[in-house]
């Protein structure tokens, strides 16, 4: 995959890999205001925001992780599934080649994006510590969750394209599954990610203490995280 945005510390070796996923039609080019963000909160991290696979098939220089055309409910999760083996492998790669762990390992993404990692979430469970899904959603409602990633949504509250109803319906689910998981919904917002949401994203990082850790450190069960800010 092409690179657009590599950013890596001005000094030292990265503390931090985030990996930032575009939304269909886009590039990793359109990611840099979230990288921009996330360099000056965590300037020991390396952002890497590429280009998806494939180009764009309605057209235009933009790119997607999967098609689009004729997409429905039925279909929706076999395509997110074949896209992901390539966008693992990328990811366990990127990791070795900058000698930054799973557990250091933040994957973010847009739209399209968000719904690829999120399925990262579910189907490679620790591959990443935290998952960051902004305006996503799941292809197919989640079976199991993640025991070993923390799932962060945020979601604009008027969204037109993918309906705030679908991250509610995500953080009930890993609730119930006993996920790890928190929302961020800016009411009156569209597809779109919002300063607003930017600013509870770089919060969540900063601040959220994940569910396993709690657990490591009492010896206990692990309970679900469900933290739901409007």
């Amino acid at each position: 995959m092409q690179l657009p945005i590599e950013w890596l510390p001005a000094e030292g070796t990265p503390e931090q890999l985030i990996l930032l996923l575009h939304g269909v039609g886009a590039d990793g080019v359109s990611m840099a205001p979230l990288a921009q963000a996330l360099r000056a909160e965590f300037p020991q991290a390396a952002l890497i925001a590429p280009d998806a696979p494939h180009p764009f098939d309605a057209g235009g220089p933009g790119r997607q992780w999967f098609s689009v055309a004729g997409i429905t409910e039925a279909n929706r999760a076999a395509r997110v599934a074949a896209a992901l083996p390539p966008l693992v492998a990328w990811v366990r790669c990127t990791q070795d080649r900058l000698r930054v762990g799973p557990a250091a390992t933040a994957i973010a993404g847009f739209s399209q994006g968000a719904i690829l990692a999120l399925e990262t979430a579910l189907r490679n469970d620790g591959l990443a510590g935290r998952v960051l899904a902004f305006g996503g959603r799941f292809a197919a409602p989640p079976e199991a969750a993640p025991r070993h990633t923390t799932v962060h949504l945020f979601h604009g509250g008027a969204d037109p394209v993918i309906p705030a109803a679908h991250a509610r319906a995500a953080l009930e689910a890993l609730a119930a599954l006993q996920g790890d998981a928190t929302l961020d919904i800016a009411e009156g917002t569209g597809h779109a990610i919002h300063p607003a949401l930017v600013q509870r994203a770089l919060f969540r990082l900063r601040n959220h203490v994940p569910a396993r850790t709690w657990a490591a450190a009492l010896g206990a069960v692990p309970h679900p995280a469900q933290d739901h800010d409007d």
